[in-house]
């Protein structure tokens, strides 16, 4: 193969493809595009919107589950500091969802190793649930239940506050991205500032992108 083949050959070869791609099929996808959610190994996969809505019938047994975009409040929930503490969740902000796979319910909160799960107690999470019912409207995998109370959510909630926790159903993928700025930002033993500031931010999103719950 002589030199100027080599030119021929070299110049109508394609550039290299930039930017995210959807990893099923590996569509091109915009910087905001879905997700669906590995059941069998908990990894998050960025999809196209053809991929995601092959995903979506959340009563279907497959592999995968297309996560909603849906954001609830709570204003009417209920939990006081006892059973915050029964919960054995050391600081003030946790994620809870049900992981279909082990058939239970796991909680996840922010520290300077990153996010570590807590040891449940499901009798106490039975309790918190039904003194709130519209907490189980959370989808299995594809959602969580997101919790914090006190002004630093990275501390421990004082002793003295009765009722002060706000709650929260994001998607899961809303609670990778806490994780991320998290272990971005955490700073010291408790987080610093940097922390709490892009823990508000977070949160503020959340607030706004926010619909009251309806309970059952």
């Amino acid at each position: 193969m002589n030199l100027a083949t080599l030119r021929r050959i070299s110049g109508s070869t394609p550039a290299p493809a930039t930017g995210e791609r959807c990893e099923m099929c590996a569509a091109p996808v915009a910087d905001e595009h879905p997700h669906v959610v590995d059941v069998q190994n908990r990894s998050l996969m960025c999809t196209c919107r053809p991929c995601y809505l092959l995903f979506t019938d959340q009563q279907a047994t497959l592999r995968y589950r297309a996560v909603p975009d849906r954001y609830v409040s709570f204003p009417s929930f209920r939990l006081d500091q006892t059973d915050w503490d029964d919960l054995q969740i050391p600081v003030g902000l946790a994620f809870f969802f049900t992981n279909s796979s082990q058939e239970r319910v796991v909680a996840f909160y922010p520290s300077p190793a990153g996010a570590t799960e807590s040891e449940l107690p499901l009798a106490t999470w039975e309790r918190v649930v039904e003194a709130n019912p519209a907490l189980r409207t959370v989808l299995p995998d594809v959602e969580a239940l997101l919790v914090h109370g006190g002004e630093h959510p990275t501390q421990a909630p004082s002793d003295d506050r009765d009722g002060g926790f706000t709650a929260h159903l994001v998607p899961i993928d809303a609670c990778y991205e806490l994780v991320g700025r998290m272990r971005a930002t955490w700073r010291g033993f408790d987080g610093g500032q940097e922390a709490r500031s892009a823990l508000a931010e977070f949160f503020d999103g959340v607030e706004r992108r926010s619909r009251p719950a309806v309970t059952p």
